[in-house]
């Protein structure tokens, strides 16, 4: 049998975590874990219900409403909220504020927690977000703090809402990163930070083959390949 091991890839908002984790899992076969979806789900929901996210008291009332699954389509995962595909639907400005404001909840990083370690336990996986590290797989072989300035993380997201068909102002988009970052870095609940044994990797003006190639020779060594 071949051995089981686990990436883990934390760093701030527009960092690249994602797309990049996406193609390293890829490149070696290996299950990726999109934990910020699993946030994103939960905030969605929130909105729906009319909860306002950063009123933890409401939301942990709904959580044992939300049911969060993955579903293989092809090359792509698409996540599941209580069944409806809402792989898009979470992808707005507006979710990832609210699934800052739920990730910030104990409850709610105990409930997605304990889902990802059982992932891991089951199968190689490469996952990404805030605390993966720090957290939820502290064992993980090989662990990866991805960062990238604001002033890169701005254009890359303005980049995103242009190609598909949204306009928007610099600042206006750098100031939402920096308080999704002072967010992020602050709660009281698992902060973003680096963990001790994490590789420290800057990608400003690296495209996303050369920080997932860069990243899987990081595993290679890690793992003596």
């Amino acid at each position: 049998m071949a051995e089981i091991f686990a990436i883990a890839i934390d760093g701030p908002s527009g960092s690249g975590k994602s797309t990049a984790a996406k193609m390293i899992a890829k490149k070696l076969n290996i299950t990726y874990v999109d934990t910020g979806a699993m946030y994103r789900a939960v905030g969605l929901y929130c909105r729906r219900k009319g909860i306002d996210t950063k009123d933890e008291a409401s939301v942990v009332t709904v959580l044992d409403e939300i049911n969060i699954t993955f579903k293989v389509d092809g090359d792509t995962r698409r996540i599941m909220l209580n069944g409806e595909d809402v792989t898009d639907t979470i992808r707005t400005q507006d979710i990832g504020m609210a699934a800052s404001d739920v990730g910030a909840i104990a409850d709610v990083r105990k409930k997605l927690v304990k889902m990802q370690q059982m992932i891991a336990k089951e199968q190689s996986v490469v996952m990404d977000g805030r605390d993966i590290g720090t957290v939820v797989l502290k064992n993980a072989q090989i662990k990866i703090y991805l960062d990238a300035t604001v002033e890169e993380r701005t254009r890359r997201r303005i980049g995103e809402l242009n190609e598909k068909g949204i306009i928007s102002d610099f600042e206006t988009i750098k100031k939402e990163i920096e308080e999704r970052d002072y967010n992020d870095t602050h709660r009281k609940v698992t902060p973003l930070c680096k963990a001790e044994d994490a590789v420290y990797f800057v990608n400003d003006g690296m495209t996303v083959d050369e920080t997932s190639d860069a990243i899987i020779k990081i595993v290679d060594e890690r793992l003596g390949r």
